[in-house]
């Protein structure tokens, strides 16, 4: 069987969110309302970063400058890339992040060539444009993950997931095994949702290495 691996980016890839480090610094208004909003479900998390960065009329450069040394990979992320490579694999990251701080973080990684979907954004005087793009090329308001996994599976992949937050788990009940951490995790055990836990990607190649 053909195989996949879905993973997030925010808090999965990296151990803390970059955004939240953009929209700190330089948000013009109350972003972390937004983000009670979502946490409290009344907005999808595609309306919080549309509408949060929207807030943000700093260029490109100066954001990207403000996440050096700010943003820490998880351990083995390198590891999991060849081995996936390797095993023939496709790696595919979907994230409800923005692409130009991903692009800048996997290029910084050597890694530019790795699969990723996110959130597109556009730099206007106005503040940061956010579009989420489905599998069909149309623009989406919500499920941007769970639209991804859902596609794939079409395709015929064997899925396996990774993530770690809320906004994960609607894709994940999609997946045929999923590695979680965070809030992804919480749910799976309060749910009873078969998961493994992923504390760090050298621990997740060792256990992909027993998939047949």
């Amino acid at each position: 069987m053909k195989t996949l691996v879905q993973c997030d980016f925010d808090g999965t890839i990296t151990e803390g969110d970059a955004s939240f480090v953009l929209l700190d610094a330089f948000a013009q208004g109350d972003w972390r309302r937004l983000l009670r909003d979502y946490e409290e479900r009344r907005i999808s998390v595609q309306d919080l970063n549309t509408k949060a960065f929207a807030m943000v009329k700093t260029d490109e450069s100066a954001l990207l400058k403000a996440l050096n040394g700010r943003v820490r990979v998880r351990a083995g992320f390198q590891e999991l890339v060849s081995h996936c490579r390797e095993r023939r694999f496709r790696l595919v990251i979907v994230s409800n992040g923005l692409d130009f701080y991903i692009r800048a973080i996997l290029k910084d990684l050597n890694l530019e060539n790795v699969e990723a979907v996110s959130a597109r954004a556009c730099f206007g005087p106005e503040g940061i444009e956010v579009r989420y793009m489905g599998p069909d090329g149309r623009i989406l308001g919500d499920g941007f993950k769970e639209a991804y996994i859902k596609s794939f599976l079409e395709l015929g992949y064997r899925v396996i997931y990774m993530g770690n937050g809320e906004s994960d788990v609607a894709a994940a009940k999609h997946a045929h095994h999923v590695f979680a951490t965070g809030r992804l995790l919480a749910y799976c055990r309060e749910n009873k949702l078969d998961c493994q836990p992923l504390e760090n990607f050298t621990d997740v190649v060792r256990r992909l290495e027993l998939l047949q």
